[in-house]
């Protein structure tokens, strides 16, 4: 259903699990764990995951690893019966584990964090910070210490399209807008720790998959639906547009290409790989002139197959994707 590669190369992945009744079929799915010399073991059992006394239902929709590799937070997306007609209330969590499945509570409360979603764990170890929908399409930062039970709203007066977690370092890039969508937007640098925003830069468009390169020194998004922006951080003015198509990419951990699925999140696609141009200055143009857009030759992966799925390993080496049909997760060396 989902999977996460650890730094140490131990993948975390959620297996379908449907339970039967007399009345109901139930799909409470387990998690499990495959280290690099290929053990695997199931760190969750989701039949004794819930207990609850109405039908309640969950489906793995990500996983996320802590710095060290010793944590996990797994979105679940979760669908529950509220009357004997049969109606459901949707619904969104997000579940704290350590490495062998154990939850991790949070004082006073249990181990799940309502109607949260892009959680991870901070390099502290003790810090999980998430994204929490504050208006139509728009997010509020929050933040929880498990142990201490202390935790709240980040940043409280400022809103975001996208956030891009750097959990070593504490901090974040982010697609800020103002509440009413009226201005355009604003990629920002923050700090969770110290509660800052620092402007990077105004962007002519913004169309999704922000997404911070492995060293947390360029980031990526799509512009439109065709274009791919890629800014140095350290020098936001310096900038490459690739038209690519839109859909799903990861950073090789080298930084000197980028891995695309286009389409749509979770359809099955071909996988292709995207050379890094250099970053550069874009000299002035006239007013009303188009920026330049590189059209770069993409170069298929894996033979052209299709996946539905697919993650870097955090050495490079290896390429982990999600078979269409089966689902079966699949491992290749990468050339």
């Amino acid at each position: 259903m989902a999977f996460a590669y650890a730094p140490d190369g131990k993948i975390a992945y959620g297996v379908r699990h449907v339970l039967t009744t007399r009345r109901f079929e139930i799909q409470r799915d387990d998690i499990w764990l495959m280290t690099p010399d290929g053990k695997r073991r199931r760190i969750v059992n989701g039949e004794k995951l819930v207990q609850s006394p109405t039908p309640y239902s969950y489906a793995v929709q990500s996983l996320r690893w802590s710095p060290d590799g010793s944590r996990l937070t797994a979105e679940l997306l979760t669908s529950e019966m509220i009357n004997e007609a049969g109606d459901t209330k949707e619904g969104v969590l997000t579940l704290l584990l350590d490495e062998s499945g154990k939850e991790i509570k949070i004082a006073g409360g249990d181990s799940v964090i309502q109607e949260a979603t892009n959680a991870t764990w901070l390099g502290d170890g003790v810090t999980v910070v998430y994204l929490q929908e504050a208006v139509k399409l728009l997010f509020g930062i929050g933040s929880v210490r498990p142990v201490a039970g202390r935790g709240g709203r980040v940043l409280a007066d400022h809103v975001f399209a996208a956030v891009a977690w750097d959990p070593k370092r504490g901090q974040a890039v982010a697609i800020e807008r103002d509440a009413a969508l009226s201005g355009p937007p604003r990629l920002v640098r923050l700090d969770i720790f110290k509660e800052t925003t620092r402007d990077l830069a105004t962007l002519d468009g913004y169309s999704g998959r922000l997404t911070l390169s492995p060293s947390g020194t360029k980031v990526a998004y799509f512009r439109d639906h065709e274009v791919l922006e890629i800014r140095d951080l350290a020098s936001p003015e310096r900038m490459a547009r690739l038209r690519v198509g839109y859909g799903v990419f990861q950073w090789a951990p080298d930084e000197r290409r980028i891995l695309l699925k286009r389409g749509l999140e979770r359809k099955t696609a071909d996988l292709v790989w995207i050379n890094v141009p250099e970053l550069v200055v874009e000299a002035a143009k006239p007013a009303g002139g188009a920026p330049k857009i590189l059209e770069p030759e993409p170069q298929p992966a894996l033979h052209g197959l299709t996946f539905r799925d697919f993650e870097i390993s955090p050495d490079g080496r290896f390429l982990a994707v999600i078979q269409p049909g089966k689902r079966n997760l699949l491992i290749y060396a990468i050339q």
